[in-house]
């Protein structure tokens, strides 16, 4: 999976992430989570296969950022260390396969 990282490009005025960057490491949480259902990925394991470099800060942080942001629009669950989809993302999955 180290060939599908998220761009790491910044907003060149302020140093942080852009709306688009953000929503391109959403779809590729939500995509790795999703390939490898019924495996269950811990945050830690996430943010080492999207990060150029997991032990940076501002990495970790656009992780959370993106997963905080997908438990809340009801695509993932978090369930102590551990991420996994919901029903309605599966399903959602299975129809785009179809």
């Amino acid at each position: 999976m180290q060939g599908n990282r998220s761009p790491r490009r910044r907003d060149q005025s302020s140093g942080c992430p852009t709306e688009r960057e953000d929503a391109i490491l959403e779809r590729a949480v939500l995509a790795l989570v999703l390939s490898q259902h019924p495996a269950q990925f811990t945050v830690a394991e996430l943010t080492r296969e999207l990060s150029d470099d997991p032990e940076h800060p501002t990495q970790r942080d656009a992780v959370e950022r993106a997963l905080r942001d997908l438990v809340g629009s009801g695509l993932l669950h978090r369930h102590g260390a551990f991420v996994l989809p919901t029903r309605a993302a599966l399903r959602f999955d299975r129809l785009a396969l179809a």
